[in-house]
């Protein structure tokens, strides 16, 4: 039974405006070699993108005890790390999305989530 995986991407903060097209098409080569990696592998890949760094992002607490909600534009200064990418991946095993999530490329590192079964299901290990 094919079990679903968030894998978030996390680096140092950076600007994708200083990145320049020989990095950028360095980058995408080594994700295309790692949606191969997962292919090849017989698991599937469901999903993915690059994110934009936290000077374009913003932090949302939403409304609660009749509060409005407030809305803080990045950067946020105490970041020094942020998830810059994802991949949501279909693999049969524990074991294989780890070894799969461990070939993700990233100057930084990976952290693996099992999806939640929302159904009432339990999501089997």
């Amino acid at each position: 039974m094919t079990k679903e995986y968030i894998i978030l991407i996390r680096e140092p903060e950076w600007d994708s405006s200083q990145v320049s097209e020989e990095q950028w098409a360095a980058a995408m080569q080594e994700h295309g070699a790692f949606m191969q990696a997962v292919a090849a592998a017989g698991a599937q890949l469901l999903g993915g993108d690059a994110l934009e760094s936290s000077a374009k992002a913003v932090r949302i607490q939403p409304a609660r005890d009749g509060q409005p909600a407030v809305y803080t534009d990045g950067p946020f200064t105490e970041t020094k790390e942020v998830v810059s990418g994802f991949y949501k991946i279909g693999a049969e095993s524990d074991e294989q999305a780890r070894e799969l999530a461990a070939r993700v490329p990233t100057g930084g590192w990976v952290e693996l989530f099992p999806v939640m079964d929302t159904n009432g299901q339990a999501n089997p290990s």
